[in-house]
């Protein structure tokens, strides 16, 4: 519900911006917060990031250009084809990817 514009003046002018700002100073060093937000990962980076690989890596062993792979991760472009197929298997079976690491 919005404040009118008295109560807005009132509630301003009764805050103390110092002890608002220690307390979120504080509540930052102890790792504490009042919300915390959380962004999902589009599908190829977190494929990525569960199976511990760099960016070049990954891109290396799907074939494709690490740039191509930083434009499917930010969500620019979608992985097709053959692409996609192997991802899904990443997915299922990160170990697979890490062998194939090993391997290179």
């Amino acid at each position: 519900m919005p404040r009118s514009k008295n109560s807005l003046a009132k509630w301003e002018a009764s805050r103390d911006l110092g002890a608002e700002l220690l307390q979120s100073v504080t509540e930052m060093c102890e790792g504490t917060s009042a919300r915390e937000t959380q962004v999902p990962l589009p599908a190829p980076a977190e494929i990525r990031s569960r199976s511990g690989l760099s960016q070049a890596s990954f891109a290396r062993l799907l074939g494709v250009s690490a740039r191509t792979l930083q434009q499917w991760e930010q969500g620019r472009r979608q992985p097709t084809g053959a692409a996609r197929t192997v991802l899904r298997i990443s997915a299922r079976h990160p170990e697979v990817l890490q062998e194939l690491a090993q391997e290179a």
